[in-house]
């Protein structure tokens, strides 16, 4: 039955069901079509009916007429300037792949919608989440590889690449990361996360400036088409193919999505959707304040978080308004569209807790219901574990929500590692950090890390030096969590705050002086850095227990802090001297089931080793080193 489907007063016409469109005059003028979200959908998704946002002009008063019978159009309806239908189309069982364009009729003239019914992927291998057995990598796509030097400065938006300028496009891409993939496996990564890569505008940003400068949107945060990937990047086919090549490598893809506001220059801003599609307008609107603590505060009204759930941030970036019912279904969309096409892994969502957790409850149930693998990584940015635990979810909270959000980024431990590492002060804090665990639902699943694209790099720190690097990331491959290195981390990369922090990696451009990304191309601290953090990787991935095992802490002062992996019956000992002078510590292991005569080496140091005597070890520990014990 071929899907021409009318509203008109509830009345069935001539036997063919036809719904129209509201009763307002139709429009002088031809119906016209820019842009169909999502352009394409799946047989036998989870998500079934699909709503189409279409935007055009003229399109008022419409109908819809499907191309095949296997597509319904089952609901219409349109916003007040008739510059946007809203459209529900049901795929029945048996629908094939293929292009089944729609035809909008008005009394002033037909456009047509483009629709794609789509082959689902096969899943093997695809959709895999992450956990604890993962290492993670973060890198911002312009800034890692240009691989394509085609792309640098595209026709579409010339003059916005520009290398001498901290905040323009750079030239790296996704042919980049395709290309380095080689050099992740052989460094140990199995996961990498790339900041968003939606299309951006194609001018300069004039409202977010800097010293009076106008920027570009290379980060891609700030999105003008969230069913696009920048040109400066590349294409959704080409993403594909970095997910596919990822995986033929055993390297799993998450992205970096945002559902908590658009770009100053999407075309909603002027035009939206719906009356209440964002929390107020480029005119009139909250600007955001930042007090998440009124989020996790049983005793806070809806008042007092007002502003942290609507305010637009910088007072620059229109808030979405999950409220609104299509806003939702859009997002929720949105998501399942960008994992149905690329067959990636996991999300990484930015400004996770400026969005109502409601909202984070239906987005993830949807998600797993289509992906049940998949697995989703919050950014809840703050150093109190009892705020950033409120947010993972497993279980409901005083609100009677669980989030759904599976796993968060371990803040509260960041600041103390940055403080012990780098800036050499005790280590007891790090242990104290961990000791917040009871707080979450699930620890194992928090990331760990010794820099992100939005702090200032480590070697940036009071005191830090390549040594502490070395600790820092001793510690984060062998506790709990999933470890994750910013790109550059590697080989000591320095940076202040942003953008000074995103600086490229040497080598990822022909004209580079070097190539770190060869040992040649490396300084020799910087390859005594590099050859010690992928060994620590190598331990990790070799040693279960340093990836699911259960953490104990057996000492910790002020400098030193030794703690054990326990998994099936192996045991890691970890012990970290922090301090400037050399110490010792006898150690009781008997109750970690080691008798005595047992020798336990040092597997960063090959040609140390320890005995088990009266049940106990004897650690001597050189200024500011780390052992890794194991069983002979």
């Amino acid at each position: 039955m071929r899907g021409l489907i009318r509203f008109f007063y509830g009345v069935a016409l001539v036997g063919v069901m036809v719904l129209v469109v509201g009763s307002k005059a139709y429009a002088a003028d031809a119906p016209g079509v820019t842009k169909v979200e999502p352009p394409n959908w799946w047989p036998g998704h989870t998500i079934n009916q699909v709503q189409l946002l279409i935007r055009g002009q003229n399109l008022s008063g419409a109908e819809i007429e499907s191309s095949y019978n296997k597509l319904i159009v089952k609901k219409i309806s349109e916003n007040e300037k008739g510059t946007y239908l809203f459209v529900e189309v049901k795929i029945e069982e048996g629908a094939e792949p293929g292009s089944y364009p729609f035809t909008i009729k008005t009394s002033d003239g037909n456009a047509i919608a483009p629709f794609e019914l789509a082959k689902p992927l096969v899943r093997q291998g695809r959709y895999q989440g992450f956990s604890s057995e993962d290492v993670f990598y973060l890198l911002m796509p312009d800034r890692f590889a240009n691989g394509d030097q085609s792309n640098d400065d595209p026709e579409i938006s010339r003059g916005l690449y520009d290398r001498s300028k901290a905040r323009y496009y750079h030239g790296g891409d996704l042919q980049g990361v395709i290309d380095r993939l080689p050099y992740l496996k052989d460094l140990g990564i199995t996961t990498i996360w790339m900041n968003p890569i939606y299309d951006n505008a194609n001018q300069l940003n004039q409202r977010e400036t800097y010293n009076k400068q106008a920027i570009t949107d290379y980060h891609s945060y700030g999105a003008t088409d969230f069913y696009a990937v920048d040109e400066h990047f590349g294409d959704m086919a080409l993403f594909r193919e970095l997910v596919d090549r990822a995986h033929e490598m055993g390297i799993k893809i998450v992205q970096d999505q945002v559902a908590n506001h658009t770009g100053p220059y999407h075309p909603w801003v002027k035009d939206s959707p719906t009356p209440t599609w964002y929390n107020g307008t480029a005119e009139e609107h909250l600007a955001n304040t930042w007090q998440t603590w009124t989020l996790v505060d049983p005793h806070a009204s809806l008042q007092l978080q007002k502003e942290t759930l609507e305010g637009w941030f910088i007072d620059i970036l229109p808030d979405l308004n999950q409220n609104d019912p299509q806003v939702e279904r859009y997002l929720i969309q949105n998501t399942l569209w960008w994992i149905g096409m690329s067959g990636m892994d996991g999300i990484r969502q930015d400004t996770l807790p400026y969005v109502g957790r409601g909202f984070w409850s239906k987005w993830t149930a949807a998600i797993k219901k289509e992906y049940p693998d998949f697995i989703v990584v919050g950014e809840m940015w703050d150093g109190n574990a009892g705020k950033v635990s409120f947010f993972q979810g497993g279980e409901l909270r005083f609100d009677g929500i669980d989030s759904g959000i599976d796993a968060l980024f371990d803040f509260p431990l960041f600041y103390p590692l940055r403080r012990a590492f780098a800036e050499g002060k005790s280590i007891r804090q790090v242990a104290e950090a961990l000791s917040m665990d009871h707080l979450y639902v699930r620890p194992d699943l928090l990331v760990t890390f010794a820099g992100l694209h939005d702090v200032a790099r480590y070697m940036n720190e009071t005191g830090a030096d390549f040594t502490g690097l070395k600790l820092a990331h001793t510690f984060l491959m062998t506790a709990r969590g999933i470890p994750l290195i910013y790109y550059g981390d590697e080989i000591g990369l320095p940076g202040g705050g942003d953008p000074d922090n995103r600086r490229d990696f040497p080598g990822g451009w022909v004209e580079d002086q070097r190539n770190a990304f060869t040992n040649q191309g490396r300084t020799a601290p910087e390859r005594d850095l590099f050859d010690h953090i992928r060994k620590v990787i190598k331990l990790r991935h070799e040693l279960e227990a340093l990836r699911t095992g259960s953490m104990r802490h057996l000492y910790v002062d002020e400098w030193i802090y030794v703690y054990a992996r326990i998994q099936d019956g192996q045991v890691v000992i970890v012990a970290i001297n922090n301090g400037k002078d050399a110490a010792v510590c006898d150690l009781p292991v008997g109750n970690l089931g080691m008798n005595n005569g047992a020798v336990l080496v040092n597997r960063l140091n090959i040609a140390s080793s320890v005995k088990v005597e009266d049940n106990k070890i004897h650690l001597s520990l050189p200024p500011r080193s780390a052992s890794i014990l194991v069983l002979r």
